[in-house]
């Protein structure tokens, strides 16, 4: 996404827990000649993420897009084949509902404060299959992103309604796509899918995984002028899981 923000004319801020990471990346693609700085902020820690937002203003003069992409599962949040509900970890619990509701919302504080005061801005959330229908196990995620989905509407409403129709938030909520935090989950040492990899497939009308640059048309249209009337809306891309019954 950074990638491809960059590549279409922004200037691109990347934050994460890991400064070098981030910077790296950063780096990266300013060596192609690209406007981009890595920044360490936790999403967690709103003193950071203030930190990080005086550095983009003192650099750039004004945050005109943030997308909440941080987050993720903890094994204890998650109910194993051989578990049920009962097992639930509930400290691991609410450090997954943390995570990705809270490190949604902080910075939407944050920097959507520099977008009510300029009266323009978008805000994009990352929601989830597991709140368009019930997917078994990540019973934590799903909780969480439910949350995300909520929370989407009703800051875009607050937006619109208090700060103009210049300041939106919508979420996108990718399909099934293999990342770092899923691949043992999906597929098998020799690349072949595993049960629930073959779950996944067998219920994406298109019959495969999602690729990463495969949301970036979406995330486009909803930081540009192209969207001027869309807000308060998830948008799924997800060949077409969230629309079949399953027969």
């Amino acid at each position: 996404m950074a990638d491809c923000l960059a590549n279409h004319g922004a200037k691109v801020a990347i934050l994460g827990r890991d400064q070098k990471k981030a910077k790296q990346t950063a780096q990266s693609l300013a060596e192609g000649g690209l406007s981009c700085m890595g920044l360490k902020a936790d999403v967690l820690e709103q003193s950071q993420l203030f930190q990080a937002r005086d550095r983009v203003l003192e650099e750039w003069g004004k945050v005109d897009i943030l997308i909440n992409a941080a987050g993720g599962n903890m094994p204890g949040a998650t109910i194993g084949v051989d578990q049920t509900i009962f097992d639930l970890n509930i400290e691991d619990f609410r450090k997954v509902t943390q995570l990705n509701l809270d490190g949604t919302v902080l910075p939407s504080l944050v920097f959507g404060k520099c977008m009510a005061e300029q009266n323009s801005g978008t805000i994009i959330n990352i929601s989830s299959m597991t709140v368009q229908r019930a997917v078994t196990r990540v019973v934590g995620y799903s909780a969480a992103k439910a949350a995300i989905d909520n929370f989407t509407r009703w800051l875009a409403i607050e937006m619109a309604k208090k700060f103009g129709e210049g300041v939106r938030v919508n979420a996108i909520a990718p399909g099934f796509f293999i990342t770092g935090q899923n691949k043992d989950l999906l597929t098998n040492p020799d690349g072949s899918l595993t049960s629930r990899g073959n779950d996944i497939i067998r219920n994406t009308p298109m019959g495969r995984f999602g690729e990463p640059n495969e949301l970036n048309g979406v995330m486009i249209w909803l930081s540009s002028d192209a969207s001027s009337f869309v807000t308060g809306t998830v948008v799924a891309v997800d060949g077409g899981f969230s629309a079949f019954s399953g027969v």
